[in-house]
């Protein structure tokens, strides 16, 4: 059976494909700011949260493929009880970079399958990462080198990459790190007879 991935990130899309999923995908055109506002509002916990984003891309694009499985998934970092978005631009990435640098962090990655409409299963895993001490003239040689890959992740770093040299230790799954708990999502997909067991 073909899957339907409601994301647009190339990190999730590589790590379904490589893991042998065929995959259809469709991102979805939601409105993260709001969502995530309204349950900041509702003081939703961050994994509830994570998964509430994860299942409103999901809905979104399923009236576009009825009969197929929809994978939504969604990443949040916390830091000190704030959650913290895609930078916008290299400053943004700097500041945030200087924020988190010398303490620890949680990465929150939450998926939800929806199937004709209705969900039918969700996880999410939270992972802690410790940065290293950073300093200003570290952190701009390092955006000099990554450039606008630094704009395409939550965190302002991609652990695959040279982001790898940010932190002393991770606490938790690697794929969690990645955006995507993907041991769990396979084993479900096993359970249903979707993937061969």
């Amino acid at each position: 059976m073909t899957l339907v991935l409601a994301s647009a990130s190339a990190i999730r899309r590589s790590l379904l494909e490589n893991a042998g999923i065929a995959l259809v995908v469709d991102p979805a055109d939601v409105d993260e700011t709001a969502i995530k506002q309204r349950l900041a509002a509702q003081r939703v916990p961050t994994q509830g949260a994570a998964v509430e984003l994860a299942a409103a891309k999901a809905k979104a694009v399923a009236a576009r493929h009825p009969g197929k499985l929809i994978i939504g998934a969604d990443q949040i970092l916390e830091h000190g009880g704030k959650w913290y978005d895609k930078p916008v631009d290299r400053s943004a990435a700097a500041a945030q970079l200087t924020t988190l640098a010398g303490s620890s962090h949680s990465l929150v990655s939450a998926a939800v399958v929806i199937e004709d409409g209705t969900e039918v299963w969700r996880t999410a895993q939270s992972v802690t990462l410790h940065m290293r001490p950073l300093s200003p003239a570290y952190i701009d040689s390092y955006l000099d080198q990554v450039g606008n890959a630094a704009l395409t992740s939550v965190g302002g770093y991609q652990l695959e990459g040279l982001g790898a040299q940010l932190f002393t230790r991770i606490d938790g799954d690697y794929f969690t790190v990645l955006g995507l708990p993907l041991l769990p999502l396979l084993g479900y997909l096993r359970q249903r007879g979707t993937l061969v067991s």
